[in-house]
């Protein structure tokens, strides 16, 4: 049974003092104490950046889903708040699953999922989810005003899901995930308050081999042209894509007049091991902000040992290129340098075997990595991150010459985890640009031009840290740059 809000912030609060440092992150969001998974809303609101994300504070495992929180001036510096929603109430009696967050005149306002086990607890195929909604006029303590859609469109759909809301014009506009029998629905309203809601139609659906359900979609327009961003379950592998058990991707096209979307093909919109759940913000300044949740369902999580499980990735911003979304870590994020470890070229490495970087090293750090592969016919060019002094531990970035993909190789990142995930290059004439962002337990890859990236957790020992570079004859590898990252935490 939900318990009292008091009770859940005490639980966080003893809660923070036996943590471990091992694999907690020092600039992602990650939850004081318990269990997180998706991002809930992301909202700007009277000069703060405000995340939402689902919580189970009394267990590090998946359990009745409150809504944690934490705030930022700058989408560097974060600080918890208090828990905005607990679950309790007749419509949302086991849980308050996802949804999103919106600015309306002076408040600030929280649509989300309603949750109620009809059978026994975990029995899918008994369920009630509604549509519910919250208020704050300080951003901090919400008032709940019940479920505002308590049906679906077809009254045989019982899993029904993950809101998001945003504003056109005079009207409001929500979208969700819906599932009729293992077709997945998209629904579509309109609404002028927040409480009453027309259907307009069902803004897409999905086909064969489009899997059975399509969680916590998102629907905006990007530089002219529509963007369907959704998480989708049951989608199998192909080839190299689509590996882990669920996916984040994306389509391209347009919303017409008769509230329907038709676009291009599914693209993945990370290839890691860890990324899922992605929720996107507009930003005062126009830009479009991203979120996502830096781990997968039924993936090792040696965390749960320390008393907390889960984390964000990190605030990307979207730009749209020849019908591909582009992502680049967030622009502010470089007041997270400390002094540069490295100057211009200070290390390459441009033979076989490997060569240690003497004098960098470390758990949270920033690289700017070049890689020369035009000439690299055989064999690998790459990094090799948080490494161990015996050489037991490491996680591999490298250029396949005989795939012609870049892969991130976690077979030795440590506790738990193991496997490739790559992306494929298409012939490469110019020096590949990445950067790469390190916290304690995460890796983030980002070509320079964004047009990929691999996130995944790692759970190495704390004093494996260093890092090498290695490869074959015929291309070159550089550190053209290395920063040391100071908290993320005030």
């Amino acid at each position: 049974m939900p318990v009292f809000p008091d009770l859940a912030q005490r639980t966080l609060s003893e809660g923070s003092a036996p943590l471990t440092p091992d694999f907690r992150p020092g600039y992602h969001i990650a939850p004081p104490t318990g269990w997180m998974n998706d991002p809930n809303g992301v909202v700007y609101f009277r000069g703060e950046y405000h995340v939402f994300y689902q919580h189970h504070p009394f267990d590090t495992s998946w359990g009745p889903m409150y809504w944690g929180h934490a705030k930022s001036r700058d989408l560097v510096h974060w600080q918890h708040l208090p828990i905005a929603l607990q679950p309790g109430d007749e419509f949302d009696r086991h849980g308050c699953f996802s949804g999103s967050a919106v600015v309306c005149g002076d408040s600030l306002a929280l649509l989300y999922t309603g949750h109620t086990w009809l059978g026994e607890v975990g029995d899918e195929r008994s369920i009630r989810q509604v549509q519910c909604l919250a208020s704050s006029d300080d951003g901090v303590h919400f008032v709940k005003h019940g479920a505002v859609i308590e049906t679906a469109p077809d009254a045989a759909i019982m899993h029904f899901r993950d809101p998001k809301v945003w504003r056109d014009g005079e009207h409001w506009y929500l979208i969700a995930g819906a599932r009729l029998g293992d077709v997945p629905l998209l629904p579509l309203y309109r609404s002028s308050d927040l409480r009453t809601w027309e259907f307009l139609a069902y803004a897409s659906r999905g086909g064969e081999g489009d899997g059975y359900m399509w969680e916590c979609p998102d629907l905006f327009r990007l530089d002219g042209q529509d963007v369907l961003l959704y998480s989708p379950q049951g989608m199998q592998p192909d080839g190299f894509e689509r590996l882990n058990r669920f996916h984040t991707g994306y389509r391209v096209g347009r919303l017409d007049s008769d509230w329907r979307f038709t676009g291009g093909p599914f693209i993945e919109l990370d290839n890691g091991h860890d990324f899922y759940a992605a929720q996107t913000l507009l930003a005062a300044d126009g830009r479009r902000l991203l979120w996502a949740w830096l781990d997968m369902w039924e993936s090792p999580m040696p965390s749960k040992a320390q008393h907390w499980c889960g984390m964000l990735g990190l605030p990307r911003e979207l730009q749209l290129h020849e019908g591909r979304l582009h992502s680049y870590p967030a622009r502010e994020l470089t007041a997270l340098r400390r002094a540069p470890l490295l100057v211009d070229d200070a290390l390459c490495w441009d033979g076989s075997g490997s060569q240690p970087l003497a004098g960098l090293s470390g758990d949270r750090l920033e690289i700017e990595l070049q890689l020369d592969v035009a000439g690299c016919r055989d064999g690998r060019l790459g990094i090799a991150l948080r490494c161990s002094a015996d050489g037991q531990e490491q996680t591999l970035l490298y250029y396949d010459a005989h795939l012609q993909r870049l892969v991130l190789d976690r077979s030795r990142s440590g506790a738990g985890v193991s496997g490739q995930r790559s992306v494929a290059l298409a012939p490469v004439r110019e020096p590949l640009l990445l950067r790469v962002f390190l916290d304690r337990s995460s890796i983030e890859v980002f070509a320079a031009d964004g047009s990929f990236s691999l996130s995944s957790r790692i759970y190495p020992q704390p004093d494996s840290l260093g890092l090498a570079l290695f490869g074959s004859s015929g291309g070159r590898v550089a550190v053209h740059q290395a920063w040391q990252l100071s908290s993320g935490w005030v």
